[in-house]
């Protein structure tokens, strides 16, 4: 056995950490991931929510009724009105560990923030932030860099309405290369709107407002036509919203103390099972859970007292008690749906013959399918035993600690040499890579019959593990990787088309990317610049001069591994796919990949986010 390298382990190796050290140096402990902004879960919408959950939290004591939020490049601006922090603590509350008003639960019974650390996070990750206070005709102002104060400004008299200001800008040296994305921002706000009827939250001049609240999340979110009317019940401390569509899979929104938890918890699985459980009841038949829960789309929201989430940034609840003391949230959700959602079943016959007749209609589809999906599923089976198709990771999104699994990535290529390079350069921890064999199959109309009979899409199912329940995704990020010609392109609206129409939830919950890989290498002896476009070309040939080599890569075969590596690895670049608010899946669908018309060639022009234009405009004329 060889001999063990000594190591000057003593009492110097022993060192302790300020606070915003430790921010600094482990900022996925508070923020998650980093990313650049093109993912919703990204540290620096995390910094942002973080702020605002304070704004909320004076907003739901009865403190204010608006909120403001300015976003101007990097520079990030939150106004509330609500009652402002005391001003001899402005200091402490966001920058000394453990200090906050959310220990007294009389004062913060049912709180969106954690006890004292958020805004600490949000200071020591930023390059600037400062925080003003106004109260009672007095206003205290502290700015600071990297967590470090640099200014602190006397007590002075103000006219301004008392609340707080947090101004910020996130550190580069931390999220490099970042910009926040419009639709992301105004995701986060409405999320807040919905839990919170009443209050105004302006981003950049324009309101956010809900009225209606779930009824109005759905009412947005829901692509095409409902079965039947929202079911919409409230009782105290749970809210719930109901309907079913046409689409496949489920749809959940579900929340805690007007947080948004995309990954569900505790309440969403009590939810689920409580669903099932009532209309068993209700009918009176021992109906196959799928078969109710085929095609719902749903939002409730709890308030617990003191939540325990499985993270700092709180995506999931992992609370098992209404209260510390309390009867269990499963228990909770379970009376409330009983009692209310049968009452209104009951109140409503017309509702229930047509929840009555799509159920039934579910279970024929699920058992015209039983004979295709087994043998489907003993060929993925058969295939993974010897898959060169997918080239898997060690880390899984589905069942990894919650900082490993927000940087898990599936990579679909086309072609060997792409794949190959892919392969070659990837993190074999945290990337995997699915392989593609030329084209796949236009989906666009056909039932989901054929996801089990295409060996390619039965096998990426397999791969992402979402045949029966989206929670079940082994990827955080699905990353379509494909060359940016025609064909390219044409392969990213035949993937696009697949998940829209039988997993639209992959979609919406933010999980699908387009990769981008540089179009030029520009270099001298010295230097070499990698450009995404035109006009990045044209600047490094500027910053280089005339003498330097120019090569335009044709495909990602040609992009070696190592340079591979640098364009997946931190400064890797993705395009998010994303779904505009006033356009259904079935619009969507019918302008990628409906009859050829001018207007269907504009649509896809404007919206499929690529770098030529003019390669676009040859796949909308032949897609």
């Amino acid at each position: 056995m060889a001999e063990m390298q000594s190591s000057n382990y003593g009492e110097d190796s022993i060192r302790s950490l300020d606070w915003k050290e430790h921010i600094r140096l482990r900022p996925g402990m508070y923020i998650g991931k980093l990313g650049d902004g093109s993912s919703g879960d990204d540290g620096i919408y995390i910094l942002l929510k973080e702020v605002i959950d304070n704004s909320i939290d004076e907003f739901v004591m009865g403190n204010g009724k608006q909120i403001r939020i300015d976003i101007e490049q990097d520079r990030v601006r939150i106004r509330d009105f609500g009652r402002g922090i005391p001003l001899g603590k402005v200091i402490d509350c966001v920058s000394k560990p453990n200090t906050g008003a959310k220990y007294d639960s009389e004062v913060f019974k049912k709180s969106v923030g954690l006890n004292g650390i958020g805004t600490k996070a949000v200071n020591a990750l930023s390059q600037y932030f400062k925080v003003q206070s106004t109260r009672e005709g007095k206003a205290k102002i502290a700015e600071f860099e990297r967590g470090v104060l640099m200014q602190d400004h006397e007590i002075s008299e103000s006219k301004e309405r008392q609340g707080t200001l947090v101004e910020f800008v996130p550190d580069y040296q931390i999220f490099p290369n970042y910009r926040f994305r419009k639709e992301y921002v105004e995701k986060l706000l409405w999320n807040y709107a919905y839990l919170n009827t009443g209050l105004s939250l302006y981003f950049n001049g324009e309101e956010i407002k809900s009225d209606q609240g779930l009824v109005d999340l759905l009412q947005n979110e829901i692509s095409g036509e409902t079965l039947y009317p929202i079911v919409h019940i409230k009782g105290e401390d749970i809210e719930v919203a109901i309907t079913h569509g046409n689409q496949y899979g489920e749809e959940y929104y579900s929340f805690v103390n007007g947080q948004y938890t995309p990954q569900g918890g505790t309440h969403q699985a009590a939810f689920r099972e409580a669903v099932v459980k009532t209309i068993r009841e209700f009918y009176k038949k021992d109906f196959d859970a799928s078969d109710v829960r085929s095609s719902i789309i749903a939002a409730a929201a709890i308030k617990v007292i003191e939540p325990v989430f499985e993270s700092q940034t709180k995506t999931k609840l992992g609370s098992t008690h209404m209260a510390p003391d309390g009867v269990t949230v499963r228990t909770f959700v379970n009376d409330f749906m009983k009692r209310e959602l049968d009452n209104y079943l009951h109140r409503n016959p017309e509702v229930a013959e047509a929840l009555l007749q799509k159920i039934i209609a579910s279970e024929k589809e699920r058992k015209a399918l039983a004979g295709i999906k087994k043998i489907a599923k003993e060929r993925a089976k058969k295939a993974s035993l010897h898959n060169k198709k997918l080239r898997d990771c060690k880390v899984h999104y589905s069942n990894s600690k919650h900082e490993e699994r927000l940087n898990t990535t599936l990579f679909i290529t086309e072609g060997d040499s792409a794949s190959g390079s892919i392969t070659k350069a990837r993190s074999v921890s945290t990337q995997a890579v699915f392989s593609l064999k030329g084209k796949p199959l236009n989906t666009f109309g056909l039932s989901k019959k054929i996801v089990y009979e295409n060996e390619e899409f039965n096998l990426l199912q397999a791969a992402l593990d979402i045949e029966n329940d989206i929670e079940n995704l082994r990827y955080n990020q699905i990353v379509i990787a494909t060359d940016a010609d025609v064909d390219g392109m044409h392969i990213r609206l035949l993937l696009i088309t697949f998940f829209l129409q039988f997993f639209p939830e992959v979609v919406k919950r933010g999980h699908l990317y387009i990769l981008q890989t540089p179009l030029f290498r520009v270099r001298n002896k010295k230097e070499t610049i990698y450009c995404y476009s035109e006009s990045e070309r044209a600047k490094a040939i500027q910053k280089l001069g005339k003498g330097c080599e120019i090569t335009r890569f044709k495909g990602l075969g040609e992009i070696s591994p190592d340079e591979f590596r640098q364009f997946i690895g931190p400064d890797i670049r993705l395009e998010p796919v994303m779904m505009k608010k006033d356009l259904s899946v079935e619009q969507i669908l019918q302008f990628y990949m409906g009859k050829n018309t001018p207007e269907r060639q504009e649509f896809i022009i404007n919206n499929l986010k690529v770098e030529l234009d003019t390669d676009l405009v040859e796949v909308a004329k032949s897609a």
